[in-house]
């Protein structure tokens, strides 16, 4: 599970740890030598736009973001089945960004670029309809009422995600926490440019065959906590065809 970062009325804030136990050697060498080549550069202008292809070296048919990628396993796996996708991942917990490291070292992945900070960073600054796929996987539920603000599923997020990305692109969230799938689905509810791409109770207990299981995963399932697989697909923007 990631560490998730919150845009409130206040600006953005970052919730969640930053570093926990010491890196080994190699990781800190990975962190001081490769890291610099895969962070993500923004525009010094704030009012410049991200193109967010523009971050790779080869073409890339799509972008897709992974925010909270955790160890990295799905966000490194997802990259090697896919490598004409460039990837983004925030991660601001710094041994995730390790371990996604040494991924990244081990499977020579180049279509992964990372932003060891504050997901909104990188949110406010991606154009309109430029990702392709959104990744939210077991996200800090924050379960008690107070903290509910913090939870990175709301309305602010949800609308600023339909407008990134593009038509038919989907938006998969996975929990194993009652309250956070139930908090997901009350807010997916209020939010009309989502479809949920589920016609059975199968389509969401069971992970969809491209959907890599990650250590945090396997030791829910193994502490008897169901996962909750929901996709959702941004529906089509109206009145593109016509003005097309």
């Amino acid at each position: 599970m990631g560490s998730h970062s919150q845009k409130t009325e206040s600006g953005n804030k970052l919730f969640g740890r930053k570093k926990g136990h010491a890196l080994s050697a190699r990781q800190q060498s990975l962190i001081e030598t490769l890291l610099p080549v895969l962070s993500l550069s923004l525009p010094g202008d704030d009012s410049l736009p991200l193109e967010p292809a523009s971050l790779f070296a080869d073409a890339v048919k799509e972008v897709w973001f992974e925010v909270g990628f955790g160890k990295g396993e799905h966000l490194a796996e997802q990259a090697r089945r896919h490598p004409e996708i460039g990837f983004i991942g925030c991660e601001p917990f710094i041994n995730g960004t390790a371990s996604l490291l040494s991924l990244i070292d081990e499977k020579g992945l180049g279509n992964i670029r990372i932003h060891s900070d504050d997901a909104w960073d990188v949110l406010a600054r991606l154009p309109e309809a430029s990702l392709g796929r959104f990744f939210l996987l077991h996200p800090d539920p924050w379960p008690k009422n107070r903290h509910a603000k913090r939870r990175f599923v709301n309305r602010e997020t949800l609308g600023r995600l339909a407008c990134l990305l593009m038509d038919e692109a989907e938006l998969r969230i996975g929990t194993d926490h009652p309250v956070y799938c139930r908090w997901i689905m009350q807010e997916m509810n209020h939010c009309p440019d989502f479809d949920w791409i589920a016609e059975t109770a199968a389509d969401w207990r069971s992970p969809p065959s491209d959907w890599p299981t990650t250590r945090y995963g396997k030791k829910a399932k193994a502490e008897g906590r169901a996962t909750a697989y929901l996709s959702f697909r941004r529906k089509a923007r109206e009145g593109v065809a016509e003005n097309a």
